[in-house]
């Protein structure tokens, strides 16, 4: 194969590599040339730039990472990746990584049995990691961290020294606890069992609610966070000799399971039942009857995640930060009050 001419470019483009080789210095060199971030002699300089104009070098975002020992590109753990609210915290995650010139490497956890180790093998691809949930214990994010590794959490229990980014969720849960008992609801139950997780502070806040009105409630039934698994959960749940007055769904899609159940079974909602949801996922406002929920920023988080770990990557900040999102009840008439009228 012929060579390049001296003073052309090659046929798929200069690289970082070959800037370097041209101008006889290593590529860190040419990185602390054109970036401006360390020493570099006057005359090393010169020879880098002519380097660069020669071969028309346009530096790439990888490239300079690579020559700072760096992968351009982030890691986020996800326990799934099926339903709405998954795509939604994916789609403000990556926009932002787009913006900031950096790829995402997706890993979910569902079905794998050696979470810990895929981890810790995507630990070594990335520059930083999220992790979503409780995918991945604590002593294992522990350990990341003590490597140095960026980790960042959403929703999930918070852990020393770990950035933090979550929703609102057990004084909103209140409220829609507060709601339930103002229509007269007095036998709730909650529905997709978990802990550890934003899910969890919600039923702590359903509890806590109960609570301050001398009520109590059975601790949440199991389900997949499916509209198949709040089916399936369902008709157990209202085939039983005594059913609830209200289900209060782990989120949208369970209690969308939820009101196919009782349709099945014949029963009016909210006439024979109240159900409510979590996320305010698109289909909430479209069910008949139209669901009430909470609403939660669900691109948001993802975004604010993203931006979160390139301050840690990029040393723009070194003090560890929780932020907490902002959510709100939506009434609807799945718990017994008409909607308003932006939502018909």
């Amino acid at each position: 194969m012929p060579e390049d001419p001296p003073n052309s470019a090659p046929a798929h483009g200069p690289t970082i590599y070959e800037v370097a080789r041209r101008a006889g210095v290593s590529i860190a060199t040419v990185s602390r040339a054109l970036r401006d971030t360390g020493p570099v002699a006057p005359r090393t300089r010169a020879k880098v730039l002519a380097a660069v104009e020669e071969l028309r070098f346009t530096p790439s975002r990888l490239g300079v990472s690579l020559a700072e020992g760096r992968h351009a590109a982030n890691g986020i753990v996800f326990p799934d990746l099926s339903g709405p609210y998954y795509a939604e915290v994916v789609l403000g995650y990556e926009e932002v990584a787009s913006e900031l010139g950096r790829s995402v490497i997706i890993l979910s956890a569902r079905g794998r049995s050696n979470v810990r180790d895929q981890v810790k093998d995507l630990a070594g691809r990335v520059d930083g990691l999220v992790v979503f949930g409780h995918t991945v214990d604590d002593a294992t994010v522990r350990e990341l961290m003590a490597a140095g590794l960026p980790v960042v959490l959403l929703a999930r229990a918070p852990i020393a020294g770990a950035d933090l980014v979550a929703s609102e969720n057990i004084a909103t849960a209140g409220v829609l606890t507060e709601h339930l008992l103002g229509h007269g609801y007095r036998d709730l139950t909650m529905l997709g069992a978990s802990t550890g997780d934003d899910i969890g502070e919600r039923w702590a806040g359903v509890t806590r609610a109960l609570s301050a009105h001398g009520l109590t409630a059975g601790p949440p039934v199991p389900c997949e966070f499916t509209v198949d698994g709040g089916l399936a959960a369902g008709r157990d749940l209202l085939r039983r000799r005594t059913r609830p007055e209200a289900v209060i769904c782990a989120d949208d899609q369970v209690a969308l399971g939820m009101l196919l159940a009782a349709e099945e079974l014949g029963l009016d909602v909210p006439g024979d039942l109240a159900v409510t949801g979590w996320d305010d996922i698109m289909a909430a406002r479209h069910a008949r009857p139209a669901l009430s929920t909470v609403r939660q920023p669900m691109r948001e988080l993802g975004a604010r995640a993203a931006r979160a770990l390139d301050e840690l990557i990029t040393g723009a900040r070194a003090t560890t930060r929780h932020q907490t999102l902002a959510t709100e009840l939506v009434v609807r008439t799945s718990c017994g009050e008409h909607p308003p009228q932006e939502d018909l």
